[in-house]
Formats: C-alpha cells, sequence, structure tokens
C-alpha cells in the first residue's frame, strides 16, 4: 500500500479518530460547532491533505488555511483550538501510517504529512497573530510569560 492508497482508502476512519481525539480535547469553540461540523471540517482538510501529497502542490493547503485562519479568528476561536485540529488529523495519520505501510515507507510517508499540515499550521499562524495585531486579541497576551523578568 502507498500513502495515496492509505489516504484514500482509509479516510472513513482517520476522519473519525480525528474527530473522537477533538471531542477528548474539549476545545469549547468546536464543542459549540457540534461534532457533525467538526467531522465536515476534518474531512476538509483531509482531502486537501491528500491532493497536496498526491499533487506535491501546497497551494491550496495555504489557501485554505489562510481562510479558515480569517473565518475561526473571526468567529472568535483561539489560536490553539484551530492548531489541535491540525495536529488531531495529523496524529491519526501517523498512526495509520505506522500501522500499515512498510518501515520503509515511513521517512517519506511522515515527511509529506508533516509537510503539508506544517505547512497548513504555520499560514494559520501568521494569518492569526496578522489579524490579532490589528485588534490586540487576549489569546496573544504573551506577559504571562514574563513574569518574575523584572530587573533581568
Amino acid at each position: 500500500m502507498t500513502l495515496n492508497e492509505l489516504l484514500h482508502e482509509r479516510s472513513t476512519v482517520i476522519i473519525e479518530d480525528a474527530t473522537l481525539a477533538m471531542s477528548r480535547a474539549h476545545l469549547k469553540s468546536y464543542e459549540k460547532s457540534g461534532t457533525g461540523n467538526v467531522h465536515q471540517r476534518l474531512k476538509a482538510l483531509l482531502v486537501l491533505t491528500t491532493r497536496a501529497v498526491k499533487e506535491r502542490n501546497l497551494g491550496p493547503m495555504v489557501a485554505h488555511a489562510d481562510t479558515i485562519a480569517r473565518e475561526r479568528f473571526a468567529s472568535g476561536f483561539d489560536l490553539w483550538e484551530v492548531q489541535t485540529a491540525f495536529n488531531v488529523l495529523e496524529e491519526a495519520i501517523w498512526t495509520h501510517i505506522i500501522k500499515e505501510l512498510a518501515p520503509g515507507e515511513y521517512a517519506e510517508a511522515l515527511g509529506l504529512i508533516s509537510t503539508v499540515l506544517g505547512t497548513g499550521k504555520d499560514t494559520l499562524a501568521r494569518r492569526y497573530v496578522s489579524l490579532a495585531s490589528r485588534t490586540k486579541a487576549s489569546s496573544l497576551n504573551l506577559q504571562s510569560l514574563f513574569t518574575g523578568m523584572e530587573g533581568a
């Protein structure tokens, strides 16, 4: 089995695994959206991941990540919540790679998945920071990281 075949043939179970992981994370914004919406969002992300791997083209993932960053920011989602969606999908895919691909294929498969979803997360974070810097979002208040640093 190739990575492309795995992503296609195991898409349903990958999405189910990722959706379950999202529910275990108890993310307030995603819980408000409902399991059906979370499932559809993860499915869309998997479709883009599969496409990027197959076509070796990150353009659609970058465009999608930029769009969802704008949408989720406007809806009040915290950046870490949206990043978690990417992370649980990546973990679900990695689990299936390790279970179903030959060990000799791990490096390329894991590298491709990490590259695609990492690019999405990077795009998402950059857009969030750009939007937040205009509105001073509380999720980017870093003051607590510097407590105890007075006079250092």
